[in-house]
């Protein structure tokens, strides 16, 4: 029975090199490396047969670099494996793990590098155990091209990795104490520890087969990128076996056998430097995935606050009218003989003010619903003198003065009601609030007038504070407030529902006092023939 599918695990295989097909670039980069090769073969081949003295020193390091790399190039493999459970992906990390590791008794048994700890009679080992490395490389690629990707079941996985490299080590260690502890027996391969014999000349014979068998068979495969620079490996060791067994007539330690081994150390570099650009890349759009889901998580964080801010700050002034005419509605009832139609009347203002405020959420809600919200002609002049209607008690409490310049022949506007209504409504209160507590006159100036063929301006002047500079900017940002018990959403909510109108909010000084609050909106091509009900309804 099949448990859970982790979904970073799936993600993984789909980005992996096994899963993710060759590209173009990586098509040509690849032809572009072996291209290079060949130059650099070409280069080499005129001083190929020519002898160097004391490099034997050089042996160490050079097999110190391939171990290394293609121990982190089975780790990498192996680390993909359990990730995607592929036996064809394990062979492969199997036949990186081999050959790296072979590469160190293949070191110490060579002559001149370790004499000390061989006793330097180890001729035929060594190139034993390179024969046997270089043999056993292809038949792993051979095998991972041809074998079928199954999946292994997550439990086995891990014994599988583990049983891998407990049994690489072991046939490493014992294959190697057999050949140094035998070399007398071993078919003679060298005839000195410079010069191959005969023999040797299966062994490139074979090895060269062999890369040809894995490149057919990865040419016919070619599932992913992996596959295109395991080509790239098989040919790289291709040419450092012409290098050390043709060009360099097999000598040993000569300016060929070198560029010969500079090629083997690229031809293992390759796979891991493939895996690492994948690996980088991967972890570089996750990172961005991330960023991406935090940043979308954060605005619908902020999305939330406002609305539940826009709707509790546009809802408290009909929840304190509806208050203030509920205490009136019950004086009224408490009087000796109750006036009954003072009652009703405060009662119907309840019912109003229940009305607009639900008018007002559902407005809020449908303009952080883009798409639901519903548009019809508006005479945009009768909205404004409804609007003055409602906040006249205010106005007078204020001791305001309001007058009015609403051009006649307005053309109307395509628009939400209750959200235009309520953008009225907000900078009439603001233009209010601003000239409490001015000595001067206070005057409260709304304006209507076409401007331009297709677009009507809105203006409500007062002749309070004034805007301060340092204030303008930040105005219209959420949760920005100069007010003491102000939450800074009213201006926002302003500017977001006039901006999904098409329009647009600005703010400038007044002369010689005050702040002028502008908007405007798109006129519609029909002139209002009646208004609604309601002032500020649609046109029917």
């Amino acid at each position: 029975m099949r448990g859970c599918v982790n979904p970073y695990e799936t993600a993984s295989a789909r980005l992996s090199p096994l899963a993710s097909p060759p590209t173009r670039h990586q098509l040509r980069l690849a032809a572009g490396v072996a291209a290079l090769l060949l130059v650099a073969l070409a280069a080499t081949t005129p001083y190929a047969r020519q002898p160097t003295e004391g490099t034997e020193a050089l042996l160490p390091a050079y097999a110190a670099a391939v171990f290394v790399i293609e121990l982190l190039t089975s780790a990498l493999l192996m680390a993909l494996f359990h990730v995607q459970r592929s036996r064809a992906m394990l062979l492969l990390a199997v036949g990186y793990l081999f050959s790296g590791v072979m590469v160190v008794p293949w070191v110490l048994a060579f002559p001149g590098a370790f004499d000390a700890l061989t006793g330097g009679g180890a001729t035929q080992s060594t190139a034993a155990i390179g024969a046997i490395r270089r043999l056993s490389f292809p038949l792993f690629v051979i095998a991972y091209a041809v074998l079928a990707d199954r999946e292994l079941p997550p439990a086995a996985a891990y014994r599988a990795i583990l049983f891998s490299i407990a049994g690489v080590v072991t046939a490493v260690a014992l294959a190697a104490w057999l050949i140094v502890a035998h070399d007398d027996v071993l078919p003679r391969l060298m005839i000195d520890a410079r010069k191959v014999s005969g023999l040797w000349r299966f062994v490139p014979a074979a090895a060269i087969t062999l890369y040809a068998v894995g490149l057919i068979a990865l040419g016919l495969r070619r599932r992913s990128m992996l596959d295109i620079w395991l080509m790239v490996v098989l040919f790289t060791l291709l040419i450092e076996l012409v290098l050390l067994s043709y060009v360099s007539a097999g000598t040993r330690l000569s300016v060929g056998w070198w560029a010969g081994r500079l090629y083997g150390l690229a031809s293992a570099s390759l796979v891991l430097l493939v895996l690492l650009s994948e690996a980088t890349t991967v972890h570089a759009r996750l990172a961005r995935s991330v960023l991406a889901e935090r940043r979308a998580r954060q605005n619908r964080l902020t999305a939330m606050e406002a609305l539940s801010a826009s709707i509790a700050h546009e809802v408290n002034q009909p929840l304190a009218t509806m208050v203030t005419n509920a205490s009136a509605g019950l004086r009224w009832l408490k009087h000796e003989q109750p006036r009954i139609e003072e009652a009703t009347a405060a009662l119907g203002r309840i019912v109003a003010e229940g009305h607009r405020a639900s008018k007002v959420v559902a407005s809020i809600r449908t303009m952080f619903l883009k798409g639901a919200q519903e548009r019809v002609p508006l005479d945009l002049n009768g909205l404004i003198e409804a609007v003055l209607a409602q906040c006249q008690d205010e106005a007078r409490l204020g001791r305001v003065s309001v007058s009015t310049g609403l051009e006649r022949d307005l053309p109307p506007v395509i628009g939400n009601p209750a959200q235009l209504r309520q953008v009225v409504a907000n900078l009439v209160e603001n233009a209010v609030d601003a000239m409490r507590g001015t000595a001067r006159p206070r005057l409260l100036q709304v304006t209507s007038r076409r401007h331009a063929v297709s677009e009507v301006v809105v203006a409500v002047a007062d002749s309070g504070t004034g805007l301060p500079p340092v204030d303008r900017e930040r105005m219209f940002e959420p949760f920005f407030t100069t007010k003491p018990d102000g939450m800074g959403m009213g201006l926002m909510f302003c500017r977001a529902a006039i901006e999904a109108h098409g329009g647009r909010l600005w703010a400038s000084d007044n002369t010689p006092h005050g702040a002028v609050f502008q908007f405007s909106l798109p006129a519609s091509a029909a002139m209002p023939e009646a208004t609604g009900p309601e002032a500020g309804g649609p046109v029917r």
